[in-house]
């Protein structure tokens, strides 16, 4: 079954969403459960933690990943085709 496609000219929008959701899915986690130990009050406290942590880390993502790619590039060698 397949779906259309977003044009790739959303790509610096997509890639910074995904990874958003994914990060602070896994980080609000980690903290929910580190604070309350694993329960039922961490299994329903992390919804709203992790909806927090996504409205921040979302914004956050968008204004620092350019300066990150620069980062990235001034530290690491170019690839070099064979």
């Amino acid at each position: 079954m397949a779906f259309p496609k977003i044009p790739a000219r959303y790509a610096g929008l997509v890639l910074p969403f995904l990874l958003s959701i994914f990060m602070t899915c896994v980080i609000s986690g980690v903290s929910t459960v580190l604070a309350l130990k694993l329960s039922l009050e961490a299994l329903l406290a992390w919804p709203v933690a992790w909806a927090s942590s996504w409205l921040i880390g979302f914004p956050t993502l968008l204004v620092v990943l350019p300066f990150v790619r620069r980062l990235t590039a001034a530290i690491v060698a170019p690839a070099t085709h064979r």
